[in-house]
């Protein structure tokens, strides 16, 4: 067995690196004694592998996956989860040809908006693309029920006091004449936030479309089509956050 001394990682987070299952999956492969470390049975949890480590899933040997990045033009009717227990389209159908590793979607966008969403099985990256501290900016163009009168307008770029906290974009505009199409970037992420922001001053939304992810954008992805990022733009999203 490896030298104690040495930094390794705990069982379940490899089996999660090398795409078998989540972590909380992969504690339940352990306990039922189904993962093997050098051909010895493991089956209990915080269980250490090191580098020179063999561990073995039902008798075949498992290697942590490549880092893999898909971006997709999610088109409506697809809900983003990973797996749906009523049945309904997931997100996952549409990238199920893209690579053998197990990705999972980075953030959530509802069942009938849609626009980018990003795949990976890079668990750091997915991390910081969600969490507040890097304030990942995202764009979207909606269509209202109405025309946003320029008082609710000016009210959104001051900053709306929603039940869940206070709502501040980054900027707004109209575009078209009609005043009910209209773009909006803002970095906040939580659930449903720009249609819970137009219902809160009494507007509907009516389409809702992903056109900004960071710096990534729809350009030359179809909707329902995906493509993998290039390592070009990796290495732009890495260093933004």
């Amino acid at each position: 067995m490896a030298d104690k001394n040495k930094k390794g990682i705990r069982l379940n987070r490899f089996l999660s690196m090398c795409g078998i299952c989540s972590r909380r999956k992969a504690d339940e492969l352990i306990i039922n004694g189904l993962i093997k470390i050098n051909n010895k049975t493991i089956n209990t949890l915080g269980h250490i592998v090191f580098s020179e480590d063999k561990v073995f899933f039902k008798g075949r040997e498992i290697l942590p996956e490549r880092k893999k990045y898909i971006l997709l033009n999610k088109p409506t009717g697809y809900i983003t989860t990973m797996k749906d227990e009523r049945g309904r389209q997931t997100v996952m159908s549409l990238i199920k040809d893209a690579c053998k590793e197990r990705l999972v979607p980075v953030g959530r966008l509802d069942k009938q908006t849609t626009g980018l969403l990003l795949f990976t099985n890079d668990g750091i990256l997915a991390k910081k693309m969600t969490h507040p501290r890097y304030q990942v900016k995202k764009t979207y163009q909606l269509l209202l029920d109405k025309p946003l009168k320029k008082i609710d307008f000016l009210n959104i770029i001051k900053g709306l006091k929603l039940p869940d906290g206070f709502v501040m974009v980054d900027a707004i505009k109209y575009i078209n004449s009609d005043h009910r199409k209209i773009q909006i970037e803002l970095h906040v992420g939580k659930n449903r936030i720009v249609r819970r922001l137009f219902s809160f001053i009494g507007y509907t939304v009516i389409e809702l479309d992903r056109t900004g992810y960071a710096f990534l954008t729809q350009k030359n992805l179809p909707l329902g089509k995906w493509r993998a990022l290039t390592l070009e733009e990796l290495s732009t999203l890495q260093q933004e956050t």
